[in-house]
């Protein structure tokens, strides 16, 4: 590896002291956001009634590669950073592979997941604002479950709207957040205009993600000192979530282990980007060469099967649009227990990424998922969360692979968080009752025809 022309920054706790800006190092930057009443590119202005001011400034910034984390945010981040780096020795022997494999645990606060990271961030800028409160979207739930613990952190309002499937599988994880204090949702609810909207056009729908920000980003706009704020998919979450791909520079760095591999679960793209963009800022700069893999369910094929355009972050299109790999705002994924990464479009950074051939995507179905989620669990004792349970399923064929050609490759994929809530998930498949399903061409067309002329 070459000499490296900055380095990390870590505090005397060895927690970064700044976030990265993957986009800095881009030779290749992503197509700006734009306005869908005028098709131009969204300005600060245009973005502040929806989006924290600070937090717009983060997202429009593609310079700066390096963003000072506040102390505020830094000392919350103490109660559970810096996550662990560790080792699958046990998984190593089971599978018989000279591959070296290892993991990013992002489950150990009580959130379960990584979306801590970027929910105590996007708090701590609206209580600096003066804001009275925030509403947001979740699937799975982690999202919603980080949000209504960093709320009352900095004594601000939550409301969560939860895609309607999760809220109905996962009623733990929703009591989860009633316990922090935020008011649940199942979405598409009657509550909002664009709800009733879609209920009325999906009769019976169990919801998507882009349906839950089209209730939010209604709820934030008709809401005096109220701002949206979302888990995933913008820049301004992959900045805040590259604590966990610093860390785990900082960590291989340490021991001299240079990354042959990294692989990540891939919905909207907060911890895929999260864990990637420092190593991807040294591919860009000539400093590493390095393989990295994005898995997502047969289920949302948004890289492997989605269009490369310009289209609708919701459902309801009350966002702004977004170029990026998407299967169509219209397309309502099945109800799959990945519920995390049931969403129909792909961070523009990553779809940027994977356009220009940097990354590679892989979508793998839910059954082999579970396979390898029990596998992993029963060697290495954590229960991992179904979307982190498709990053295990590829880190596993990578390593047999490896058992197959004889070479000892480092394998590094990120454990988004656990799997404690998903126990229904877990019964499908141990009762031998859950299925897969992989769209059709037909069904992926309804998405396709509704994409915006632009």
């Amino acid at each position: 590896m070459s000499e490296i022309p900055y380095k990390i920054y870590l505090s005397e706790d060895e927690l970064p002291l700044n976030w990265y800006n993957v986009r800095a190092d881009m030779k290749n930057k992503p197509a700006p956001l734009l306005n869908p009443a005028t098709l131009k590119p969204m300005t600060f202005e245009d973005l502040r009634p929806v989006f924290c001011d600070e937090l717009i400034k983060q997202e429009l910034n593609e310079t700066d590669a390096f963003i000072p984390i506040p102390k505020e945010i830094r000392e919350f981040y103490k109660m559970y950073r810096p996550s662990p780096l560790i080792r699958a020795y046990c998984l190593e022997k089971k599978l018989g592979t000279p591959a070296h494999i290892y993991y990013k645990f992002e489950g150990n606060n009580t959130s379960g997941s990584h979306k801590l990271n970027s929910a105590i961030a996007q708090a701590y800028y609206a209580k600096a604002q003066g804001l009275k409160g925030v509403t947001t979207e979740t699937g799975a739930g982690q999202w919603g479950t980080a949000l209504s613990m960093a709320c009352p952190y900095f004594d601000l309002d939550c409301q969560v709207y939860m895609v309607k499937c999760s809220y109905e599988q996962k009623p733990f994880r929703r009591e989860v957040m009633r316990t922090y204090g935020a008011k649940v949702t199942p979405s598409p609810s009657d509550t909002t205009e664009v709800g009733r909207k879609i209920n009325a056009e999906f009769p019976g729908t169990s919801g998507s993600l882009g349906c839950a920000i089209s209730e939010a980003v209604e709820a934030a706009t008709k809401q005096d000192g109220y701002r949206y704020v979302l888990g995933s998919v913008l820049s301004q979450v992959l900045i805040h979530q590259t604590v966990i791909g610093l860390e785990t520079m900082a960590a291989l760095d340490k021991y001299n282990v240079t990354p042959d591999v990294i692989i990540g679960c891939a919905g909207g793209g907060s911890n895929l980007g999260g864990l990637i963009s420092p190593f991807m800022g040294r591919k860009l700069r000539g400093e590493l060469d390095c393989q990295f893999i994005a898995v997502e369910p047969a289920s949302c094929p948004s890289l492997t099967r989605g269009k490369y355009v310009y289209d609708f972050c919701d459902t309801g299109h009350v966002c702004p649009l977004a170029k990026m790999y998407t299967l169509g705002s219209e397309f309502i994924p099945s109800a799959s227990h990945a519920g995390g990464l049931r969403y129909h479009g792909m961070s523009s950074i990553l779809s940027q990424l994977y356009d220009d051939g940097l990354m590679e995507a892989r979508s793998v179905e839910q059954t082999s998922v579970f396979k390898a989620a029990q596998e992993f669990a029963r060697v290495e004792g954590i229960l991992p969360a179904p979307e982190s349970s498709h990053a295990i399923k590829v880190a596993i064929d990578e390593a047999l692979k490896c058992k197959e050609t004889g070479e000892a490759k480092n394998i590094v994929f990120g454990l988004t968080g656990t799997g404690y809530f998903d126990m229904y998930a877990y019964k499908a498949y141990n009762d031998g009752t859950m299925s897969d399903y992989i769209p059709t061409d037909e069904d992926l067309k309804r998405g396709f025809d509704a994409l915006p002329k632009v």
